[in-house]
């Protein structure tokens, strides 16, 4: 009984750490540039622009696998609001055919747009009692570039992935991907507009993999 009992809580305490039914997990770290920018707060990510190159600041990853998964059963939803004249958050990584709200949470006028490849489109002018919220389905895998028509300092990006399994990395470069099945893929990792990072990876059945980008 006892033993059973043991076995039980040892499976729980697996389950927890995603091993749960052969599931995989990768933990590492990412090598970040340093920015001199205030701590984050609330997760408020500005993106800037330098030569062009659009990134997060501070500097915050986007870990995911790439490979061949199925579509999500149900639309998943997703948003980004607009509070202090800011989009919050400023980095979004969803899965392709999200559905993402853009909440007006200040008391003025917001007008959102896209010019991207991979979504065009134009919200138009609202303010915060717009109901239904606005919203757009990213439906093409990309990088889309937002702005706001009345407020030329907004920016934001939405990174449209063809995977359910991404996480954004912690401000220290730490990362974790739970839940993965077993399989061959690429392990990817965007800094940038201009820069993402890929190796190849292996997970067997409840495995626990190691894997860092200098």
């Amino acid at each position: 009984m006892k033993l059973r009992r043991a076995a039980a809580l040892l499976g729980l305490g697996l389950a927890s750490l995603g091993f749960a039914r052969g599931q995989a997990v990768i933990e590492g770290q990412v090598t970040l540039a340093r920015s001199h920018s205030a701590a984050v707060v609330n997760k408020r990510y500005a993106i800037v622009a330098k030569g062009g190159v659009l990134a997060p600041d501070p500097p915050v990853a986007v870990v995911y696998l790439e490979g061949s998964f199925a579509p999500p059963a149900a639309l998943p939803t997703a948003q980004m609001a607009q509070k202090d004249l800011a989009f919050v958050p400023g980095l979004l990584a969803v899965q392709r055919g999200t559905r993402v709200e853009f909440p007006n949470l200040d008391d003025t006028y917001h007008n959102i747009f896209s010019y991207s490849a991979a979504k065009r489109f134009d919200l138009g002018r609202y303010r915060s009692d717009e109901r239904p919220i606005p919203s757009q389905v990213f439906d093409v895998a990309g990088l889309v570039t937002l702005r706001c028509d009345i407020h030329e300092h907004m920016r934001a990006l939405i990174l449209v992935l063809d995977t359910p399994f991404f996480v954004l990395s912690e401000p220290s470069g730490h990362y974790r991907l739970s839940g993965l099945p077993a399989g061959h893929y690429l392990l990817k990792v965007w800094l940038s507009s201009q820069t993402t990072l890929a190796r190849p990876i292996d997970l067997a059945p409840g495995s626990a993999v190691e894997a860092n980008f200098p």
